[in-house]
């Protein structure tokens, strides 16, 4: 059985003859989700402007399953039995006609244009924009990205958000390198294992560091049930682990002095049931406290 995003992008390649570059279906896609209320994509700006990491995997599952093929940087469709636009409920069907008639005669190049022009902070990091874009158009962009250099100590889980959403909040607070103090860098959750992650960010200009000593055995996590078990794991933590790994907590430290902006990442949305604090707290008891520290919330 397709998941619903899924016969969104199979609907997508069909209504456009079943052929599309991977630059085209990514950005007639983000065309179509601006008509959405609750999106089933969420994109960051990258290489080529507005890029769902999510839909770029949906595409590679779609492939093995049989559904389309890549060929020359674009995919084909191969099962077109199924009127895939037909599955999808009123709205997302309305929102898919409005860009197959006020984006379908674009070229990919004057596509390219509109999405950057108009998406101007999803045009940031891209290589083509000033082969493509004027002075004027290109100041725009400029003035979307952001320009921090002052000492920022942030931590940030992703529990309950898109890889595209959390790279976006670290790219709108200038994080220069996020750290990772999981013990072990794996997730069932797309997007957050240590390759995918590091990758994701590398591609926005986000170094990415893995510091396992800092973190925590899962299975010391398995039975917290309150705040207060949280703070009982928490406190032994600080005496056992923190304590035995000073030298980890230098290096951190090295690199938020060379970094300026650091974010501490792990799983879970409340920083107060993350061990994610207590590194951040012995890291701005080293620094007497002079380093700001901001918990990312979504």
């Amino acid at each position: 059985m397709l998941y619903y995003r899924r016969k969104i992008l199979l609907a997508l390649l069909q209504l456009f003859g079943g052929k599309l570059s991977a630059i085209q279906l990514q950005k007639y896609l983000f065309l179509f989700t601006r008509g959405q209320i609750d999106k089933a994509f969420y994109f960051v700006p990258y290489r080529y402007g507005c890029f769902s990491f999510q839909a770029n995997q949906d595409m590679q599952t779609l492939q093995t399953y049989g559904y389309v093929k890549e060929e020359n940087k674009g995919y084909i469709l191969l099962q077109n039995e199924t009127n895939y636009a037909a599955q999808l409920d009123m709205f997302d069907q309305q929102a898919m006609r409005d860009v197959v008639q006020n984006f379908g005669c674009m070229s990919q190049d004057e596509l390219i244009v509109y999405t950057y022009t108009h998406y101007p902070f999803y045009a940031i990091n891209s290589s083509i924009a000033e082969k493509l874009l004027n002075a004027e158009q290109l100041a725009r962009i400029e003035a979307q990205k952001r320009h921090k250099y002052e000492l920022q100590l942030y931590t940030i889980g992703y529990e309950g958000v898109s890889l595209e959403q959390y790279i976006n909040k670290l790219i709108l607070e200038d994080v220069h390198l996020l750290c990772d103090v999981r013990k072990n860098a794996y997730s069932q959750k797309y997007g957050f294992n240590k390759s995918q992650l590091e990758k994701a960010c590398i591609g926005v200009g986000i170094r990415y560091v893995h510091i396992p000593d800092l973190g925590i055995d899962s299975s010391k996590r398995q039975d917290l049930r309150s705040q207060k078990d949280y703070d009982i794991l928490f406190d032994e933590y600080e005496q056992t682990t923190l304590a035995e790994n000073k030298d980890a907590l230098g290096y951190v430290r090295q690199l938020i002095e060379e970094y300026k902006r650091v974010a501490l990442t792990c799983f879970e949305k409340n920083p107060n049931q993350c061990h994610r604090s207590r590194v951040a707290k012995a890291l701005l008891n080293v620094a007497n406290n002079q380093i700001p520290l901001t918990h990312i919330s979504f």
